[in-house]
């Protein structure tokens, strides 16, 4: 097998598993442990995974979530849940930003279901999935591009949401802990934030396995929000902990999505 499709093969199988071993690897590809380390370290530093001991993972740390081109690849029934919800906060003429991220990213494939409306966003899938739909007027944020993120980042992306005002915008995390949300670059922590303060109404999209993470930048407060989407109850100490605070906390329901 050549070198690049035995690195297309160990992404599938972290798609899969979420994390593969050294051993493993050469075992099943019938090449040496070195040639396996060799290959994760090319695909360590493309961002795609980062190497743990033994092995491989593409489980996100307080620094590192996966690429995109993983995200886009998991958890689709949750993901279309948690959009089908969110779409019922929004009325036709509205103006929506819709911030980087595989789970926003299936949210604005969906937003023509609501038009007219305007989408502000900087993030590249739901740029391609709009740029041509009557009834929508989008407004894509420039930036720095980040494959990592599929989206548009930096000081340019920063200033263009200075001067906007959306009725809604939608901030998905990879990590809430207690009552705080957190991401692990401070490029992305920038954009969303503006996000956050440029919105009227401010949705948190977060897959319930993110809650109970921390990562290395704080993003906010989860009081700062109007609405909580997710997929599933998040353990039951969770869910007292957000009543208490009076959060509005919506529990997507993944069967009715995949009906």
């Amino acid at each position: 097998m050549k070198r690049d499709d035995r690195q297309q093969a160990i992404v599938d199988a972290l798609v899969a598993e979420g994390e593969v071993e050294v051993d493993a690897l050469s075992e099943r590809f019938a090449v040496s442990r070195m040639t396996i380390h060799r290959d994760l370290d090319d695909l360590e530093s493309a961002g795609l995974l980062r190497k743990i001991r033994g092995g491989a993972t593409i489980r996100s740390s307080t620094q590192f979530e996966s690429d995109f081109r993983f995200r886009e690849r998991q958890d689709s029934a949750a993901k279309k849940a948690m959009a089908q919800a969110a779409l019922h906060l929004i009325e036709p003429g509205m103006s929506v930003m819709i911030n980087d991220g595989s789970m926003a990213a299936t949210l604005g494939q969906e937003l023509v279901t609501k038009r007219p409306l305007t989408v502000i966003t900087n993030n590249a899938a739901v740029i391609d999935a709009l740029r041509g739909e009557a009834g929508i007027t989008l407004i894509a944020l420039g930036g720095v591009y980040s494959a990592k993120f599929n989206a548009y980042l930096g000081k340019v992306t920063e200033d263009a949401l200075a001067q906007l005002r959306a009725d809604i915008s939608y901030i998905s995390s990879p990590a809430v802990s207690g009552l705080e949300v957190f991401h692990m670059d401070d490029d992305v922590i920038r954009t969303k934030r503006a996000m956050i303060d440029q919105g009227a109404l401010r949705v948190l999209l977060v897959n319930h396995t993110r809650f109970g993470r921390a990562a290395l930048h704080r993003l906010g407060h989860l009081s700062e929000f109007d609405h909580i989407i997710t997929d599933t109850y998040p353990v039951p100490e969770n869910v007292s902990l957000f009543h208490e605070a009076g959060l509005t906390l919506t529990i997507a329901d993944t069967q009715e999505a995949d009906a």
